[in-house]
């Protein structure tokens, strides 16, 4: 497709007016420029996904998992279609016999597995309000879901059941019911039932609807699926809410898109599923691959073991955050390197020559069948032999990694962009275009999108290279915050969502995310970080004068620049026998490790995450001012010119941070793709 832009205008750019900031053009994929695709007959519902495919694939492997024999894994075994529908219906009738009526919330805390997707799907059929719990959350935030969502039963992965717990007895309010996936013991029973609740092991569940039968009530398109929370970092989570028609849409789209690339989705595909069901990514990819009759497969939940699971199972997709790919990626270039002379000289040179004939235009599968059959071909046996699509999403994927992987892997590589409130996929590189690397790609062919001025911070959209914060209409987008009417009215204004982020448009029509409104930024695993509200955490340690904290989308950790209180600094030297003067102290690696324990220790009281935890820090002897443009006239930091200023510390905290992580991930690396 060469130099051809993937999208078309449909309404003209809007200069500002009454104090509303100019927009440029209003833009859509070059598939639409006809229309949006036409809703999948008979589509109406997430119930109507599943039930369709019933009964079109009665017999296709729908769920599988790795059997256990001996202790030893051994291959997937699979629930068909029917025979995961049979279960469904059977759990609904347990669910209605519990009470639970139409518009009910029920919540699902654990990793993924079929308990998962089929208590998903009970939901789906009586019209209950699935509510995600992510694993990682703690039993804080999990308190505050359950209580604000007022989720009656929860299922839960039985070694989260003590993590649930925790949530006594302040979530007792609302939660009567725990049903677990696996087993329950006695204990456990005693202590829900002390509070007046019941708790059954998944088997006990299943026979309690007996030979009852509800009737499914009538899904519409504008109903609640799911009310997904995200992350909250700042302040409590926030309850999104999905309707239907978000999901339907997202699927006619995503169905349109693949099929004009010409990688269409089919029964034969295999998806491997690790990335969290409590993300919207997993959840629409999974849905997706239930409305095309494919194959699930589930991971045993272990990182070290995934590599494993993919050589067993196959998949023909890999969805992945940069964070993984970027794992990949070192554990190649390591391999690589102790291959020795004339093995490190053949893949470069094939290297090279493939991604030449790539950048002149060739298809990946074109550019060098005979380097991908002889050099790139152990690189494809180590992602199963079967994958032809590579979906990043979730945060930005560095353009080298993305590019090195287009030429090895010897399967397209792409990388998308979106939100909990767009329902995931909003945009999308196009597969043999390399001019996208570094994009997010056009939008999927369901959603209008335009650049909204930002004046306070320079971006223009409707200068020469347009930029401004990136706003997206469309069925995909969500119902609205689940009981916070204001924030919906803050980031849905006349149609439009406002994403938060700052886009810049390429010339192919390709997006490129290339900063934040606010200052709220993802690290490389896709986990928020609201670096304000940590500086305040932080700034509690009572020998810190100033911090400032940075991060970004490429990395999985946090560093940062303290102004250190020099009283502080030198009374503790004194006392631990370390000489020096206060610019020498900051210096000295032992003082700058008494500061990493300091935070280390705050960050523990105020029960941060591992990702909000500081990894490395540069102790300026020098208080930021005003004359080196480091602080406002009000003592506010400026975050782009302390960038700038500390950009070489920077470097250097990254190289230490980079050194002190290698030696963890060097032997998972190593046999990522062990020969």
């Amino acid at each position: 497709m060469g130099k051809e832009r993937f999208i078309v205008e449909v309404e003209p750019a809007k200069p500002a007016k009454d104090g509303n900031p100019s927009t440029g053009p209003v833009y859509r994929s070059i598939f639409a420029k006809d229309g949006f695709p036409e809703p999948i007959p008979g589509l109406d519902s997430c119930w109507d996904i599943f039930r369709l495919s019933v009964e079109k694939y009665p017999n296709n492997r729908m769920l599988g998992r790795r059997e256990i024999v001996n202790g030893q894994p051994g291959e997937y075994v699979w629930m068909t279609y029917k025979e995961v529908y049979d279960k469904v219906l059977q759990l609904g009738n347990s669910l209605r016999s519990c009470g639970i009526e139409e518009g009910g919330r029920c919540g699902i805390y654990g990793a993924n597995c079929s308990e998962w997707i089929i208590s998903m799907e009970a939901c789906n059929a009586h019209g209950f309000y699935c509510v995600p719990l992510y694993d990682t959350l703690g039993s804080g935030a999990v308190e505050f879901i359950i209580c604000h969502a007022e989720v009656a039963l929860a299922f839960v992965e039985e070694k989260k059941i003590p993590e649930l717990l925790k949530t006594f007895p302040g979530s007792t309010q609302c939660l009567r019911t725990i049903v677990s996936f696996g087993k329950v013991t006695s204990q456990q029973k005693e202590e829900v039932e002390k509070f007046g609740g019941a708790i059954y092991s998944w088997d006990e569940f299943l026979t309690l609807g007996g030979n009852k039968h509800f009737d499914l009530p009538v899904k519409k398109k504008t109903d609640i699926c799911t009310i997904m929370y995200t992350s909250g970092t700042t302040g409590d989570p926030k309850g999104v809410m999905i309707s239907n028609n978000s999901i339907v849409t997202l699927i006619a789209g995503v169905k349109c898109l693949l099929e004009n690339v010409k990688e269409p989705l089919t029964v034969n595909d295999v998806y491997l599923s690790y990335l969290p069901l409590a993300h919207i990514f997993d959840r629409v990819i999974e849905e997706c691959f239930i409305n095309h009759g494919a194959s699930i497969g589930f991971w045993r939940g272990d990182v070290k073991l995934l590599v494993e699971d993919i050589g067993v199972l196959k998949p023909t997709v890999f969805c992945a955050v940069p964070r993984v790919l970027d794992r990949i990626y070192s554990g190649l270039q390591q391999k690589i390197s102790n291959g020795g002379f004339i093995k490190k000289t053949l893949f470069n040179v094939a290297h090279s020559l493939k991604l030449r004939s790539m950048r002149n235009g060739y298809k990946h599968s074109d550019a060098s069948p005979l380097c991908d059959k002889i050099v790139f071909n152990k690189v494809k046996q180590g992602l199963g032999g079967n994958v032809r699509l590579i979906l990043s999403g979730a945060a930005p994927l560095a353009a080298h990694v993305e590019e090195f992987l287009r030429v090895v892997t010897c399967c397209y590589v792409l990388q998308g962009y979106g939100l909990t409130e767009t329902c995931a996929g909003t945009f999308v590189s196009i597969p043999d275009e390399l001019a996208m690397l570094g994009t997010v790609g056009p939008p999927v062919p369901n959603v209008d999108v335009c650049l909204e001025s930002v004046p306070e911070l320079g971006y223009d959209a409707l200068s020469r290279i347009p930029r401004g914060e990136v706003c997206i209409r469309g069925d995909t987008l969500f119902s609205g915050y689940f009981k916070r009417e204001d924030l919906t009215k803050e980031v849905l204004i006349d149609g439009w969502f406002h994403t938060g982020d700052i886009g810049e448009w390429q010339p192919n029509g390709s997006l490129k995310i290339i900063d934040r409104k606010k200052n709220i930024f993802k690290l490389s695993q896709g986990e928020y970080v609201a670096v304000e509200n940590l500086e305040n955490i932080y700034g509690l340690v009572s020998d810190i004068d100033s911090i400032w904290i940075y991060g970004n989308s490429f990395e999985s950790f946090l560093v940062a620049v303290i102004n250190p209180n020099k009283q502080a600094v030198e009374q503790w030297a004194e006392q631990t026998g370390i000489s020096g003067d206060f610019n020498a102290l900051c210096e000295h690696a032992r003082v700058k490790e008494h500061f990493i324990e300091e935070l280390t220790r705050i960050a523990k009281e105020k029960k941060l995450k591992g990702f909000e935890f500081i990894k490395a820090v540069h102790l300026d002897p020098v208080p930021f001012d005003m004359e080196r443009d480091l602080i406002t006239p009000t003592f506010k930091i400026k975050r782009p010119q302390l960038l700038k200023y500390y950009q070489v510390r920077y470097m250097i905290l990254l190289s230490y941070c980079h050194c002190m992580f290698r030696s963890c991930w060097s032997i998972v690396c190593a046999y990522v793709f062990k020969s």
